[in-house]
Formats: C-alpha cells, sequence, structure tokens
C-alpha cells in the first residue's frame, strides 16, 4: 500500500503503546503517509525493558514529524490503566479510530508477575472499550496475540479454530481482550478487528525476543539457551509486514448491519498477521548468527557451539506457532513477505550501528 492509497486523511487517530516496538513503527508509518491529520501517541515507558530503547523510538518519531510536517504528533505520557486519564484524551481529542497496542507482554514474566497482566492487558483494555463507547469511535483495532491458541495441535492456526485453553496468564489476558471486544461491539454497535500477531521481530524491538536477547548474551560471551531442545517452531513476523496489516485493517471497519431481532450484529473481526512459514529453532539460530557475523556485530570465527545450550521447554511456552492468514489476504490483500534472513539481517545492521 502505498502513501497515495493511505486513506483517514484529517482523522484523529489514538495509538496506545506509541513508544513500544510496533506501536512506534506504526505511527512512524502513519505520519509518512497519512496526507494530514493527528496521532496522538499514548504510553507509560515503564520499565519492562530498557527505557532508553523506547525514548529513542520516540525520537525517530520526532524526526519523521520535523521532515513531514503535514501530520501533527502529539505524544502524552499515561496508563491505560488510569481511566480518569483516558476518558479525558478521548474527550479531548474525539478520536476516530483507536489501535490499542499498550499492553504488559511476555510469556514467562506473566507467571512472575502477573498482577501487571490484569492491571494493563485486562482492567486497561476495559477502559480503552469505555472510553469507545461514550466517544462514538468508528473503530477500534487492538492487539491480540498467536498465543491464545495455546497447546493446540492442529496447524496453521486458523482464527476458527478453538481458543479456550490457554497455557500462560498472558494468553487469558489476549483472549479476555477478544470476548470484550466481541461484548461491546454487540451491546454497543462498536466496531472492532483484534488482530493475533505471531513473534514480531525487527530492529528496535524488544530485548526480551529471543532474536535480541540471544544477540545481548553472545555479545558478552554468555550462554545461550535454546528450548525444547531445538524442537520447537515459530512463525516469524516481521514488524514491517505487522504495520502494513494494521494500515491496512484500521481503514476497513468491520460493516454495522441489523440483524433480523433489529438488535446491531457484532461488528467484529479478528485475524491472524503471521509469515505462514514456521522456522525450526536451530535453523533460525544459525541463520541470526550468520546475519551477526556479517554486520560485524560478532568476530569472525566466533565459537556459537561452545555458546549454545538445548534445554526442555519452558513453562508457559508452546512447541509449534504457524499462522493460517488466508482471511486477512481475503479481505485486505496482503499476507506477510519479508523473509527471516531479511529480518534478521536488518536487525543485525541496526544493532551493530545502535549499541557498537
Amino acid at each position: 500500500m502505498t502513501a497515495k492509497e493511505f486513506g483517514l486523511k484529517g482523522r484523529a487517530i489514538l495509538v496506545t503503546g506509541a513508544a513500544g516496538f510496533i506501536g512506534a513503527n506504526l505511527v512512524m508509518r502513519i505520519v509518512r503517509d497519512m496526507e494530514e491529520g493527528l496521532v496522538v501517541g499514548f504510553d507509560n515507558l515503564n520499565s519492562y525493558y530498557d527505557v532508553s530503547l523506547k525514548e529513542y523510538r520516540l525520537r525517530e518519531i520526532e524526526s519523521i514529524v520535523t521532515k513531514t510536517n503535514t501530520v501533527a504528533f502529539e505524544f502524552v505520557k499515561g496508563d491505560i490503566a488510569d481511566k480518569a486519564l483516558v476518558d479525558a484524551l478521548f474527550g479531548q481529542y474525539h478520536f476516530d479510530v483507536v489501535v490499542n497496542l499498550a499492553a504488559q507482554a511476555g510469556v514467562r514474566y506473566s507467571i512472575e508477575n502477573p498482577d501487571a497482566y490484569i492491571q494493563s492487558n485486562v482492567l486497561g483494555f476495559y477502559n480503552i472499550l469505555e472510553a469507545c463507547r461514550h466517544h462514538s469511535v468508528r473503530h477500534l483495532v487492538y492487539a491480540s496475540s498467536s498465543s491464545v491458541y495455546g497447546g493446540n495441535h492442529k496447524v496453521p492456526f486458523s482464527v476458527e479454530d478453538s481458543v479456550d485453553h490457554p497455557v500462560s496468564l498472558y494468553a487469558a489476558t489476549k483472549k479476555s481482550n477478544e470476548l470484550f471486544a466481541y461484548c461491546y461491539s454487540k451491546l454497543y454497535d462498536i466496531p472492532t478487528t483484534g488482530l493475533r500477531f505471531f513473534t514480531v521481530y525487527g530492529p528496535a524491538g524488544r530485548p526480551d525476543m529471543a532474536y535480541f536477547g540471544f544477540t545481548d548474551k553472545l555479545l558478552r560471551g554468555e550462554t545461550i539457551q535454546i528450548y525444547n531442545y531445538g524442537n520447537c517452531r515459530r512463525d516469524f513476523t516481521y514488524v514491517d509486514d505487522i504495520v502494513e496489516g494494521i494500515v491496512r485493517v484500521m481503514q476497513k471497519a468491520p460493516v454495522r448491519k441489523t440483524g433480523d431481532d433489529g438488535l446491531p450484529v457484532p461488528p467484529y473481526a479478528v485475524y491472524n498477521i503471521g509469515g505462514g512459514q514456521p522456522e525450526n529453532l536451530l535453523d533460525f539460530v544459525q541463520i541470526l548468527q550468520e546475519e551477526l557475523l556479517r554486520a560485524g556485530v560478532l568476530p569472525a570465527g566466533y565459537d556459537f557451539d561452545a555458546h549454545k545450550r538445548l534445554v526442555p521447554m519452558q513453562q508457559g511456552d508452546v512447541s509449534t506457532t504457524y499462522a493460517d492468514a488466508t482471511a486477512l489476504e481475503r479481505d485486505f490483500g496482503f499476507t506477510p513477505r519479508t523473509t527471516l534472513r531479511e529480518g534478521l539481517r536488518k536487525f543485525a545492521e541496526w544493532y551493530k550501528e545502535y549499541y557498537q
């Protein structure tokens, strides 16, 4: 989708989690492509990982805003769990489209710190829904996760599959988001679209993700742990592909209809966004190490075998993620296409520039 094809001209758009990995990339894309309008970024800048990385992303946004000078951007520091602040924000800006990407992320962290997930992913999302209800938002797009599929053995994962058996609290909170959204779509005729993201990666990503954490540890000479003895597969999705999917979905809200009973048919949809090509973790590590060498992040001759250890599956993890994204292709004409090598190459080059 080119800049000329980008709709929503003159609209007011809210992106929560705007200093986060996906959120910052989305804001930059909107600012580049939307002819005129307002984008409000909302983020609490918490310390789940290095805040300086979030501040770097905000500087990147400001740099693009300065160059384009056609779309206004305002950043508001705050927490979606703060109901009064959320209500005030919606009352002030009268958003047309809301993209809720603010959430406490991480599967393993949810086992250790469940309170953070209830505050952000449950209470915070409820606050967003209530604000959309009372301020006539035209379309709410929100981040779900491939984690909702739990330990499903049927692959690829389809949005038609059962998602009733989460294996982590994080997954359970994301499933609750989908249930809440359906309820609000039904009761209040609010168009909502949930997006189940599959293992998002790329430059300036989250340091707790495997590719980033592995790089940090290898650079320090530490040993990386490869779970399930390497017998895991992940449907890695490059961040630009995720953003492309979000941008297309933003512009096409589920249609409001009235059923035979005279009540609204829920204007509700859920889509997978994934590459549809799950990679074995051992192959992923092999490509990562090759690209780290190529970019000069690690020295030639680095002994990778001495810094790898195969370990059992971790609690809350799943062996395979694999997206069936045919619905996204059917309705929006898009399927992620960036190869793992292309994506990891861009990450390695960014890492070299940013850290070294």
